[in-house]
């Protein structure tokens, strides 16, 4: 996945010129203050995206992220939050009448500690990770949880493989289910080694898993990596996909500054009646307010399509 490097790096930004003034400078003055309408998709900036213009504090982050139209926050690193601060984030969360997106189950790393072995030791740190994940989300009121299943165990054969991540995920559900706490499993393009590839692969092991609590992330950047004819493959997996993570192609940046025409594929969801979470999980083409600002321009631009 590699996101910590691209979160930390940069973030989404850009507001209407409304917002700032000609020097950049934030135009709002209180917390409470609503200076964006919100937007058509249910869009979530994570952690740190606006920190040159809303501070290091995450709490007054999200406040401005409300403050600009934005309805959810998504935060990869969730669990290894205090959980003082997860109980902070989740009030203030419910406050403002915000969703929580995805965050990581701790698994162990994404590629090393793999469920296709079928090893005993991957799987309880699994599900240790699962019942973290669980804690973490009754704090901030959290939905889903991304679950990677690893490597390829290329000792095994890939049938052998596949029924070893199964069965782990269905062990996970065990735990999930009573909490009503989804795992979203994210076929990745980091490397070619990672198990989860593509989302035919995913929809499959979902439907073998049979549960309402083990569904598929279509990441659009990773997928425009892996496979393309990005809108076809949505169509065929709709069923189970619960959640979307956004980011433009080359370079994991915001909309409009790759090859990916989000426009369109935007006005398909919504089309579709799309009602989850759009996770924002990419870094950021120009740095400090200037780019912040620009990023909430490219959202506001990309969601301006026609209903």
């Amino acid at each position: 996945m590699e996101r910590r490097k691209f979160l930390h790096s940069g973030v989404v930004a850009g507001a209407s010129s409304l917002l700032f003034t000609p020097l950049g400078v934030m135009a709002h003055e209180s917390a409470g203050s609503r200076l964006g309408k919100t937007f058509r998709l249910n869009y979530a900036p994570h952690a740190g995206m606006f920190k040159n213009l809303a501070g290091d504090d995450l709490l007054d982050q999200i406040r401005f992220m409300h403050d600009q139209g934005f309805r959810a926050l998504e935060d990869n690193t969730m669990m290894s939050r205090a959980p003082a601060m997860q109980e902070k984030i989740g009030i203030l969360l419910d406050k403002l009448g915000m969703e929580m997106g995805v965050f990581v189950l701790d698994k162990g790393g994404n590629g090393a500690n793999t469920f296709a072995s079928g090893k005993q030791e991957s799987t309880e740190i699994f599900l240790k990770g699962c019942r973290g994940a669980v804690e973490t989300a009754r704090r901030v009121n959290a939905k889903w949880t991304t679950v990677v299943p690893g490597d390829y165990d290329r000792s095994l054969p890939i049938e052998r493989q596949t029924a070893n991540v199964i069965d782990t995920l269905r062990r996970g559900v065990e735990i999930l289910e009573p909490h009503g706490l989804t795992m979203v499993l994210e076929p990745l393009s980091d490397t070619p080694n990672l198990f989860l590839r593509h989302s035919d692969q995913t929809f499959m092991v979902c439907r073998a898993v049979n549960s309402p609590c083990c569904k598929l992330l279509y990441d659009i950047y990773h997928m425009q990596r892996n496979e393309g004819d990005l809108i076809n493959h949505i169509d065929r997996n709709w069923e189970q996909i619960a959640y979307i993570q956004i980011g433009d192609n080359p370079g994991r940046k915001e909309p409009g500054t790759g090859e990916i025409h989000y426009r369109n594929i935007f006005r398909h969801l919504y089309q579709k009646g799309y009602k989850g979470v759009m996770g924002m999980e990419h870094g950021i083409s120009a740095p400090g307010k200037q780019g912040e600002q620009a990023l909430i321009r490219a959202y506001r631009e990309a969601d301006d399509f026609p209903a």
